[in-house]
């Protein structure tokens, strides 16, 4: 699961891949805008076949809270 979320984050951020670690913040390490986090959000909707709630949006602040909001999507 976090290798996915890592490929998508290099990617989408174009950032290194060992500054995606489990305690990254989104926005203040990646330096991901509004715009950034949303293309994220529907990619990760895409890889894993299920739909990010815009309320569970604002609590996705590491890439530890997306690994772990992923797998309990996806189960």
């Amino acid at each position: 699961m976090f290798e996915k979320i890592k490929k998508i984050l290099v990617e989408q951020l174009g950032v290194s891949e060992d500054r995606v670690t489990m305690d990254a913040n989104i926005v203040e390490d990646l330096e991901a805008d509004s715009l950034s986090v949303m293309q994220i959000i529907m990619e990760l909707e895409e890889e894993f076949g299920m739909t990010v709630e815009d309320e569970d949006v604002n609590n996705l602040r590491t890439v530890g809270d997306i690994v772990k909001y992923c797998e309990e999507k996806v189960k």
